[in-house]
């Protein structure tokens, strides 16, 4: 039987999906709004992978990678996406009962965006510009280390901070040079771009060198010690809808719509499409899907640890993952 699903998400709300047939109940913690990022969790409830599972699954929404983990670490969720590094920080400093068992972007999503033939053309040509940046992004965090590998500091241009939504029009009518944005917003940026007759480009930091494993499926601890077949079937599932939407972009932007309906296709399929090269790419053809792989695992530590101030030689990488919960998975 299909699923009917009951969506609440303008102001925050829970978006509950509840399948006809009974499954083992799981609820999903979003670290953002719903959108083409987040199209697996999506694809997986409305394509019925979830469903196939024997899963029930309930959608949270959220307000960032923060806000998930402090709700998966008081059990009010099961599992979710948040990046990573916060999931580091947060067991490091506080001893968050939440270990990360997938890695879905295995490269980081941060990133300059300004105009082509600007002067503008590396990030190392930062220096001596105007940026802007959204005070909450956690883009702020890694920007004095990619400054670092590049031979820069925040003294060497002007930073100011302004709402999210006004960065794209800063940007576009000139106020900055460049904006720090995620690469998943680049079919945005670009659109905007065109209507304001400029041709904008994005300069990853990753091809700058910060190489790190960023948004992951991470679960709380009790979840997985009580119910560890929920959650090898429920993490099988979400891997299978995260082929699909590689395989499949616009019927997964479509489930995401079905579930979410004043969101457009268009920008829906724009956001996927970005998001699919933080999760498909030469790191995940060398590694496979999914993969914290350990030297990768050490090198995130270290950044986060010299991002966030914190004693990298006090904690083991290995502490903040685990891999019994993937197919094939021991543990």
């Amino acid at each position: 039987m299909m699923s009917k699903c009951t969506t609440l998400t303008a102001l925050g709300f829970a978006l509950t999906a509840t399948t006809a047939l009974a499954g083992d109940p799981v609820t999903y913690q979003l670290d953002w709004l719903p959108g083409g990022d987040k199209a697996p969790i999506y694809v997986c409830v409305d394509q019925g992978f979830c469903a196939d599972a024997g899963l029930d699954v309930t959608i949270a929404s959220g307000r960032g990678s923060s806000d998930a983990i402090s709700r998966l670490a008081a059990g009010s969720s099961d599992i979710g996406s948040a990046d990573v590094g916060a999931l580091m920080a947060a067991k490091a400093q506080e001893g968050v009962a939440v270990t990360a068992v997938m890695s879905v972007f295995n490269k980081g999503p941060h990133a300059f965006y300004t105009v082509k033939d600007s002067g503008f053309d590396s990030v190392a040509d930062v220096k001596g510009k105007k940026v802007a940046t959204s005070p909450f992004t956690s883009s702020n965090v890694y920007l004095p280390l990619v400054l670092e590998d590049v031979g820069l500091t925040e003294a060497d241009f002007e930073l100011t901070k302004a709402d999210a939504g006004a960065l794209g029009p800063m940007l576009m009518t000139g106020q900055v040079d460049g904006i720090v944005a995620w690469m998943t917003d680049l079919s945005r940026y670009v659109g905007q771009g065109k209507d304001a007759g400029k041709e904008i480009i994005a300069l990853p930091w990753s091809a700058a060198g910060l190489e790190l494993y960023s948004a992951s499926l991470v679960a709380n601890d009790a979840f997985l010690a009580e119910r560890p077949d929920v959650a090898k079937r429920f993490v099988a599932a979400f891997k299978k809808s995260v082929e699909f939407c590689r395989t499949n972009p616009e019927e997964a932007a479509q489930s995401v719509v079905n579930i979410v309906p004043e969101l457009e296709h268009g920008d829906v399929l724009g956001s996927l499409g970005d998001t699919l090269g933080l999760i498909f790419n030469e790191v995940t053809e060398e590694d496979g899907l999914g993969v914290f792989e350990p030297g990768r695992l050490a090198a995130t530590w270290t950044r986060v640890s010299q991002a966030q101030g914190l004693d990298e030689s006090a904690q083991n990488p290995e502490v903040f993952v685990t891999r019994a919960f993937q197919p094939g998975g021991e543990g």
